[in-house]
């Protein structure tokens, strides 16, 4: 079982993806720092393996699947200095591979995948929390700038809901934050969206069918909410079993999967596997 998580200080968060059916777990923090530990889980079967380990410990990651090919963007490996270097893994030759550096060097920003281009927003640079929204094309393997956003924030949710990228929550210079804002991928512009009721960072979410589903998190401890687009609303729902902080997060077969984390700021660790179904 996996037991990863971060720290509020150094704010560590598990990477997290899913390739051919089954959920990528990559690196984290295990309580005595980051490591390079691959787990792999498979929903439909309700079990865990093992893949090659990532080139470098690492926390505090961002990723996203286009073609089958997992990519797995920045983060940190020692809970304070950011990196650029971004890694493709490919499952049918279980190998990992250099792709080209992002320009902006973080941790704890959030990917997400429109039309096979991934677009990696905010995160947490050597001076705090960063705005910038870089957009990486695996088939050309280049980067574009993109328009940054409204609010500097990291480890936060996102996710896909139409062609509208919605961004939600996150930590920034002075404490958490609720902010809500949605990235128009034809437009290149960013729109501010309701808050979410809670304010809260290194959460649990992601996006299943018109709705963000958020859980978690600094100040969230088990409450669980969605953001319906369509209708600029968040609703309560139930809340999670356990309490999670910086957790990885999935979304398979339309449901939320919360993986690990601290149970508490600063911990202990958890292995707990947290399933949403809407």
């Amino acid at each position: 079982m996996v037991e990863r998580g971060g720290d509020a200080d150094a704010s560590c968060i598990l990477d997290r993806s899913r390739a051919k059916n089954e959920i990528y777990v990559v690196g984290g923090n295990n309580g005595s720092g980051e490591d390079s530990n691959v787990q792999i889980y498979n929903p439909v079967a309700n079990t865990w393996g093992t893949g090659p380990s990532y080139p470098t410990g690492i926390g505090s990651a961002s990723s996203g699947v286009v073609k089958n090919i997992l990519y797995v963007f920045g983060g940190s490996s020692d809970g304070v200095t950011s990196t650029n270097a971004v890694w493709a893994y490919n499952p049918k030759t279980k190998t990992w591979t250099a792709a080209a550096a992002m320009p902006t060097a973080r941790w704890g920003s959030q990917a997400v995948v429109e039309k096979n281009i991934i677009y990696v927003s905010g995160g947490e640079s050597g001076e705090g929390a960063v705005a910038n929204v870089e957009s990486y094309d695996p088939a050309t393997n280049t980067w574009t700038e993109e328009a940054p956003m409204l609010v500097a924030k990291s480890q936060g949710a996102a996710g896909l809901i139409g062609t509208t990228i919605v961004f939600a929550d996150g930590g920034f210079p002075g404490g958490d934050t609720n902010d809500n804002e949605g990235y128009d991928v034809a437009t290149n512009t960013w729109k501010s969206l309701a808050p979410d009721p809670t304010i809260r960072d290194g959460n649990c979410g992601g996006s299943i069918g018109s709705k963000l589903y958020v859980e978690g998190g600094n100040g969230g401890s088990t409450l669980t909410e969605s953001f319906q687009l369509s209708k600029n609303k968040w609703t309560t729902l139930a809340s999670a079993p356990q309490s999670n902080i910086f957790p990885a997060s999935a979304v398979y077969k339309g449901q939320l999967y919360c993986i690990g984390g601290w149970a508490s700021s600063g911990g202990p660790v958890i292995g707990n596997v947290q399933v949403y179904q809407p």
